[in-house]
């Protein structure tokens, strides 16, 4: 625009929008402009939000201009916001925040995010993302439904939660049994009684992890 005398300056008015401002003139006059941008994901919001319920630090680590990340991490209620960063420099901060002492879940969908997604802990990368993500992530999700990450950690800590549980259980139940049979109070056969109960409760207490079948009313 300048080159052809067009006096056009990036407008105030679209500052706070998630997008790149495009120039339209006409015979060296400036007709206006156009805001080109990615739509915001419907369930992002939702997905963050139920992010921060369950404490979980959410970063944006993003290749696009500040202006735009800013915007798009102020809407959607992202916790920190780095912006205008190359493959390496995304590899570089996982790596910063894994020597913090921090468990890293880094989710992606580009050849970009590829580097970064084999460096965390958990790498997951979305169902449409590239062919280079999935094959560098953990963990590949179905569909691009954001609230799936959710669900995803939602399982995974209650995976966890059941497996101390049974664990702690077996313990408890091992250490009274050893003491009983020292003084003689638990014999073989009340042993075995006690063993087999125990492993069906353990076996149902895991069982809870199974998925509920929709009922259709």
């Amino acid at each position: 625009m300048s080159d052809n005398g067009v006096d056009a300056q990036a407008s105030t008015a679209y500052e706070a929008q998630a997008g790149a401002e495009a120039f339209v003139a006409r015979d060296a006059r400036l007709l206006g402009s156009v805001i080109v941008a990615d739509t915001i994901r419907a369930e992002a919001q939702d997905a963050i939000a139920a992010l921060r319920e369950m404490r979980v630090r959410t970063v944006l680590h993003t290749g696009d201009t500040r202006r735009v990340a800013a915007a798009v991490g102020t809407k959607l209620g992202i916790d920190e916001i780095e912006a205008e960063l190359l493959p390496e420099q995304k590899l570089s901060r996982v790596r910063q925040l894994t020597t913090q002492g921090r468990v890293v879940a880094m989710v992606g969908d580009g050849i970009n995010d590829a580097p970064a997604l084999a460096e965390a802990d958990a790498g997951i990368a979305m169902g449409s993302g590239t062919d280079v993500a999935q094959e560098s992530a953990d963990l590949v999700l179905l569909g691009n439904d954001l609230k799936r990450l959710v669900e995803t950690i939602v399982l995974a800590r209650r995976t966890r939660s059941i497996i101390w549980q049974n664990f702690a259980g077996t313990l408890v139940i091992d250490a009274i049994g050893m003491a009983l049979a020292a003084i003689g109070v638990l014999g073989p056969l009340l042993a075995a009684f006690v063993h087999v109960t125990s492993e069906l409760m353990f076996i149902l207490n895991s069982a809870r992890l199974l998925p509920r079948r929709a009922v259709n009313e």
